[in-house]
């Protein structure tokens, strides 16, 4: 496993440099993996709304004094995709917070691209992202976060018990909740697997 992740994260992206795919893609009206019309229109869509957060996300001043203070060198391993929604709404938060810290190293893979890596971090035996997986210097996972935080995961498994699967309306409605929820959850929960507090 330690190889793996190794190999995996010596491939990884940066940020930028999934930004750049990100728009390659968007200009050309293709995505990653599947080509399906769906999961083109989700990837222009997820473009604006990660263009958007990058300039609007905000980090509370708390948290960001304890993401300054992460002492120990770590890299966040984050499986994700240009059509995945939860993934748009995620990744420029925790670029923020790897800008606070010279500690915190950020990379990125794409799921289809790595099904055995996926395989080490199904989310109740499903391939959901995007996934953080929190390494050590020597590769070692320290935790895990992801596919959203617990309040979003919440609305879904609620969501779902009512209505028996995930529709459009219910997409537009979790939407709707990152919006208004800024970001706050996923602060927050990053913060719980870093077992500190702001």
């Amino acid at each position: 496993m330690k190889n793996l992740i190794k190999s995996s994260v010596n491939k990884a992206m940066d940020y930028s440099e999934y930004n750049l795919l990100f728009k390659q893609l968007v200009e050309e009206g293709r995505t990653t993996g599947e080509q399906t019309q769906e999961k083109i229109d989700y990837t222009k869509l997820n473009f604006s709304r990660t263009k958007r957060l990058d300039k609007t996300a905000i980090i509370s001043e708390e948290s960001m004094e304890v993401f300054k203070n992460v002492s120990e060198k770590q890299t966040w391993l984050v499986i994700s995709e240009p059509w995945c929604g939860d993934a748009a709404q995620t990744l420029p938060f925790l670029n923020k917070i790897a800008q606070l810290s010279e500690n915190i190293d950020l990379k990125i893979v794409l799921r289809d691209e790595n099904p055995e890596l996926m395989d080490e971090f199904l989310t109740n035996g499903s391939r959901s992202i995007p996934v953080v997986i929190m390494l050590d210097a020597d590769f070692n996972v320290i935790n895990t976060f992801g596919p959203r935080s617990k309040a979003a995961t919440k609305l879904v498994a609620d969501y779902k018990e009512r209505h028996g699967k995930i529709d459009d309306a219910f997409k537009e409605m979790l939407q709707n909740w990152y919006n208004n929820d800024k970001g706050i959850s996923i602060i927050n929960d990053i913060l719980e697997t870093l077992n500190v507090k702001a």
